[in-house]
């Protein structure tokens, strides 16, 4: 892991000696996190690493005083049990300048597998999607599962999580590959079934069937139903039904859907959509919680015109 730790900080960040690395992670995690730790003292970074107790959902703030820190470093990287993506601090750092990564839930395994890519072929195919996609205003989404809904992206930029962190204020995940948007909040219309996994309860074996009206998840249906909708009302803010507070397309040939989210939402032929929080990355919700779900093999029409397939890309 230290090796390829050194590859990523190498690669992917253009870490130089003497920068500050910072580290964050939790007692879940430790093992990754020091594994990073190590190879950015070697490297001749200035090295720092913090500890603390898991989050108790994703998009859950840090303590403040690692919030603080966050914003006086050159490069980050987060391998955390719950996800630090969609939070104030991460995004705050990022204005600072601090460049990095979040890893929610990364494994060992995901990072002998998945981290051990070539993210410059990851890019080309991430920037090839975001150009399909430039300036689009409506988009509808279906698969043989019985999803069916539409909502609106105009006025909204798409992002493209590279895997390539090299520039003050850049950030993303790892593993990366995917294009993402904070589509526009109340008009999300339709059914969601979601069939391949979702953050905090990993890979579901019968589907999810949610409905939409307004931009908020209004019924839910299905053997995890109730323990989704535990999750986002334990929140405790209407704000957690914001859906879709994302619209994401994998673009990772290398990922696969491992009940990990962090690395499912990444795999080729799905797409995704989160409930919750988009604030962090041009929306207007902020929820306090960001529960990414995937869909499987998804049909993807863009402005009446088809640029994914049951799960085929068609650009």
């Amino acid at each position: 892991m230290k090796e390829i730790a050194k590859t990523v900080l190498q690669k992917s960040f253009n870490l130089k000696s003497g920068e500050i690395l910072l580290v964050i992670t939790d007692i879940v995690k430790y093992k990754i996190g020091e594994a990073f730790f190590e190879a950015g003292l070697e490297m001749g970074a200035e090295s720092l690493m913090t500890i603390m107790k898991p989050r108790s959902r994703s998009g859950e703030e840090p303590p403040k005083p690692i919030a603080e820190m966050w914003k006086y470093v050159d490069v980050f990287v987060a391998p955390t049990h719950y996800s630090l993506t969609h939070t104030q601090a991460r995004k705050l750092a990022c204005e600072h300048g601090a460049r990095g990564a979040t890893m929610p839930g990364i494994t060992e395994e995901i990072v002998m597998r998945a981290l051990n890519v070539d993210y410059e072929i990851v890019a080309k195919l991430g920037d090839n999607m975001a150009k399909a996609l430039k300036n689009a205003r409506e988009i509808r989404i279906t698969n043989l599962s019985g999803t069916d809904i539409k909502f609106t992206v105009e006025g909204r930029k798409f992002e493209v999580d590279t895997g390539l962190y090299r520039n003050p204020g850049e950030w993303g995940n790892l593993p990366a590959g995917e294009v993402y948007v904070a589509p526009v909040e109340g008009t999300g219309e339709g059914v969601v079934v979601i069939d391949g996994s979702i953050a905090q309860i990993g890979i579901i074996d019968e589907p999810i069937r949610v409905e939409v009206h307004e931009g908020y998840a209004i019924k839910f249906e299905g053997k995890y139903a109730s323990k989704l909708e535990e999750i986002l009302r334990n929140v405790g803010r209407r704000e957690a039904f914001n859906f879709p507070a994302e619209f994401g397309i994998g673009c990772n040939p290398s990922a696969k859907i491992s009940g990990i989210v962090l690395e499912d939402e990444k795999a080729m032929g799905t797409i995704h959509l989160a409930f919750g929080d988009n604030s962090t990355f041009g929306g207007k919700v902020k929820a306090g919680i960001h529960i990414d779900a995937l869909i499987k093999k998804p049909t993807v029409i863009v402005d009446g015109k088809t640029v994914i397939s049951d799960g085929k890309w068609l650009i």
